[in-house]
């Protein structure tokens, strides 16, 4: 899902500066979702577990409406730093 959410960030930058996104600006959100996506499990192994235990236990529209609010914050953060 980040990864989804970083391709969005290039194109509505892409919509919004009305210029090329160069490839470099692709490697580095990618990098930067890895980072990201990377840190919990790192510093916290035992919490990343159990929150995944937590989210699997989950139906599948409750997954679905936390993807849909993470999609909604990133675009609107997007729109106001844009």
């Amino acid at each position: 899902m980040a990864a989804l959410v970083a391709l969005v960030v290039l194109f509505l930058r892409l919509l919004t500066n009305k210029t090329a996104v160069q490839a470099d600006d692709f490697w580095c959100a990618l990098a930067l979702v890895l980072v990201i996506e990377g840190l919990l499990p790192f510093v916290a192994p035992a919490v990343w577990r159990e929150t995944f235990t937590k989210i699997l236990a989950l139906q599948d529209g409750q997954i679905r409406f936390i993807g849909l609010v993470a999609v909604a914050l990133g675009l609107g953060a997007i729109w106001l730093l844009s």
